[in-house]
């Protein structure tokens, strides 16, 4: 049973969690009624730009600027996070007349911003704020001003930014999803970005990994099973295709079939007899992640690639396994 310490602790993560969440409700309302306008101005800004959108915050407001850079960079849309106390030392040099800047400060008055603020404002590079302080000096100063609603900090004494930094952080990723959008930034274009990991494995497509040619474990429509089984032990797939007169996929061959006539005259059968028609199949053009929901979905470990209905290649499970997508 759990302790009194242990219900406390429940009671103030669900606290804190519901208070955060108050913020993103105040940050969606504030969206329908007023922030909608300059943020669709910010997105056509920073769409237009010929350069990157340069991010710079201080504080906590700094760690959530580096995520909103990072979320742009990956989806799309060039963007760096300058430091505004480096800025200050010679990383003003960083920014040039063809980007633009976004600034974030909840109260809008932090001292650190004035170089960059002053250097924006000295070359006419865009501004755009993010802040609750709609009278600060940073709001004042800039071109396009991202007000968010003053809400109430998850920490007990309102000290430690903890609604705030969520709400800062999640209009920097509707930024981002929405200049992704716009921009018509697809999956092949993401994974340019994401080449590492699991999820650059998943972004693969399945051309990109299949057995072609002579690896292919083929048969055609009227062999006699004894074939086939020759067929399916040499290509180590636990499967044979079969083919139609047209060199179409006509069916598949498993160890589930085999399995499932195996009381029988297997041997003396054809193929046409044992396989099983209208087998999974998947394009060249898909992605490794779409494989893999299918593989698991329907509880296979191959999957047949066609190109109009024709056999091209094959997948097996330890290919996805190999390059990280499962």
């Amino acid at each position: 049973m759990a302790n009194s310490s242990e219900h406390m602790g429940i009671a103030s993560a669900l606290r804190t969690l519901n208070i955060e969440k108050a913020g993103l409700d105040a940050v969606t309302d504030a969206l329908e009624n007023g922030l909608g306008e300059p943020f669709s101005k910010a997105t056509g800004l920073l769409k237009g730009i010929t350069g990157r959108v340069i991010i710079s915050g201080v504080g906590k407001s700094g760690h959530i600027g580096s995520k909103i850079a990072a979320t742009l960079a990956s989806t799309g849309t060039p963007a760096y996070f300058v430091h505004p106390a480096e800025a200050n030392h010679g990383d003003l040099g960083m920014i040039a007349r063809d980007d633009a800047i976004i600034a974030l400060s909840w109260s809008g008055e932090s001292r650190e911003l004035s170089g960059i603020l002053h250097y924006s404002r000295r070359f006419e590079i865009p501004l755009i704020a993010v802040t609750s302080g709609v009278n600060s000096t940073l709001a004042k100063e800039a071109d396009i001003v991202l007000a968010l609603p003053k809400s109430e900090e998850a920490c007990p004494h309102g000290l430690a930014p903890t609604t705030s930094t969520i709400m800062q952080m999640a209009l920097g990723d509707a930024l981002a999803v929405a200049l992704l959008e716009e921009r018509g930034f697809t999956a092949t274009d993401f994974e340019k970005f994401h080449p590492g990991g699991q999820l650059g494995a998943n972004l693969k497509r399945v051309g990109e990994i299949m057995h072609t040619g002579d690896e292919l474990p083929l048969v055609e429509a009227g062999t006699h099973m004894r074939e086939a089984i020759i067929t399916i032990s040499q290509k180590s797939f636990g499967c044979a295709g079969v083919l139609a007169k047209d060199g179409t996929l006509a069916g598949i061959i498993t160890d589930g079939d085999l399995r499932r006539h195996i009381d029988g005259d297997l041997l003396s059968m054809c193929v046409d007899d044992v396989m099983t028609t209208n087998p999974k199949t998947i394009t060249p053009d898909h992605l490794a992640a779409t494989a893999l929901t299918i593989v698991n979905e329907s509880k296979i470990t191959t999957l047949m690639v066609v190109t109009d209905k024709k056999p091209v290649g094959i997948v097996h499970l330890h290919d996805l396994l190999r390059i990280g997508a499962a």
